[in-house]
């Protein structure tokens, strides 16, 4: 891995912080700690308000403020356990699946401690917004029938069981790591982790009440677009800034997240079009978050072109996951977790390893390493993420459900989640 890095031409602690910390000693870059400090700012508004506005107006009205509670409280949460020991877990060194508590509270950090060019500081924070949206995304699989106490225990149990060994595992130097795992911004720890989580969840929670047999349609289409739309705005934080630096890295990562979700939201909306026989609004906001999804594995490994085949994919197997995958699931995932986040997810982790070759326009494998031992790899990598979190979570759901139970009482909630476990209204009648 450390001549992958070397041929990259990059110590971006995004990936490795350990094997950065170790290289030739570093500067601080003012450039480089404005940019690390914008993608931050980006990609915390991708969970508050992005994920809030998205999911919110995907499910009944009844439910909306349940919705953005959830991710409000969440995302607050994970900040602070963060702080507490969850940045020391995750990026302090340690084994092969986790970190130790040198870092605990953030102790032993100087206040001019570097991460290769900025500020460590600053890597905490972007580390945290990362977390904080991962765990946003599960709670959009659980949306509608789930109770809010449960919801707080399980991100308790697994992010620190979960997310924490997984980011050390892909970008701290693990087990990952060490075997050559591609993910420049989190197709394994972010979305896969995530949307594995929700469907377990999802399952365990069961169906609400009616599925199936009543309409259940998004409340607020231009709610929807809105969070789309600041989800989009906030994702060149969360790819270019995985580049820890200013660099051609960051610059190449940036245009190949605006190709790629072009590229989906035409393949999802034409799809669509084709088999459904009209193009909707949100079709092409899904096909959005499935490029955005698709890409950020690859974002700063792939060329322009590879990079807008991963999205002519992305938008085709976010459109089959959200479709025919869901009816075989027999799942219901309000907020189509699984079928964006998990589908596309594998599908950009697994294509990295494919267009991440010289030949096809990419910056190249490391020394010795073939396209067919990469994707090996790549799947390896998404292996043990799906297994990982699936326990994980099955832990997690089970333990909020003895300790206070995973779900309202049907009268709840078809009345609503928001006047009965919040005492409030979105919209007054």
């Amino acid at each position: 891995m450390n001549k992958l890095i070397t041929k990259l031409g990059l110590t971006s602690l995004a990936l490795l912080p350990s094997l950065a910390m170790a290289a030739a000693p570093a500067v601080a870059d003012k450039a480089d700690n404005a940019f690390m400090m914008i993608c931050t700012a980006l990609v915390l508004f991708m969970s508050i308000p992005g994920i809030a506005l998205f999911y919110g107006g995907l499910i009944r009205g009844k439910n909306v403020l349940s919705m953005l509670t959830q991710v409000a409280v969440t995302f607050s949460l994970v900040c602070v356990l963060w702080v507490i020991y969850g940045y020391s877990l995750a990026f302090s060194e340690g084994n092969a699946f986790f970190g130790s508590f040198q870092w605990a509270m953030l102790k032993n950090i100087e206040l001019k401690a570097l991460m290769g060019s900025f500020y460590q500081y600053i890597h905490i924070a972007f580390q945290a917004s990362f977390a904080c949206i991962t765990v946003g995304l599960i709670v959009g699989a659980l949306a509608e029938r789930i109770r809010f106490s449960a919801v707080l225990i399980f991100v308790v149990v697994w992010l620190t069981l979960a997310y924490l060994p997984i980011a050390h595992m892909v970008w701290a130097g693990g087990l990952l790591a060490q075997d050559g795992a591609l993910d420049f911004a989190g197709g394994t720890v972010v979305h896969i982790n995530a949307a594995v989580a929700g469907l377990v969840g999802a399952y365990l929670v069961g169906k609400r009440a009616g599925f199936g047999k009543e309409a259940f349609k998004p409340h607020n289409l231009p709610m929807v677009f809105l969070g789309t739309a600041i989800l989009y705005v906030g994702w060149f934080g969360f790819n270019a800034g995985s580049a820890s630096s200013a660099n051609e890295i960051a610059a190449l990562a940036f245009l190949n997240t605006v190709v790629a979700t072009a590229g989906a939201v035409l393949s999802w909306v034409f799809g669509e079009w084709a088999v459904r026989g009209k193009p909707s609004l949100l079709g092409a906001c899904s096909g959005f978050i499935a490029g955005l999804v698709a890409i950020t594995p690859a974002c700063g490994y792939v060329g322009v072109g590879g990079a807008l085949i991963i999205g002519l994919a992305g938008g085709l197997a976010g459109l089959w996951g959200v479709t025919t995958l869901k009816k075989w699931l027999r799942v219901d995932d309000p907020c189509d977790v699984f079928g964006v986040h998990g589908v596309c997810g594998i599908l950009g982790c697994i294509l990295t390893g494919v267009f991440a070759s010289s030949s096809l326009g990419g910056v190249g494998y490391a020394e010795g390493v073939t396209m067919g031992h990469q994707v090996w790899i790549q799947l390896f990598s998404v292996g043990v993420t799906i297994v990982w979190t699936a326990v994980v979570a099955f832990i997690g759901f089970k333990l909020a459900d003895m300790i206070v139970g995973l779900r309202v009482p049907e009268d709840q909630e078809r009345e609503g989640l928001d006047v009965n476990s919040h005492g409030e209204n979105a919209y007054n009648q």
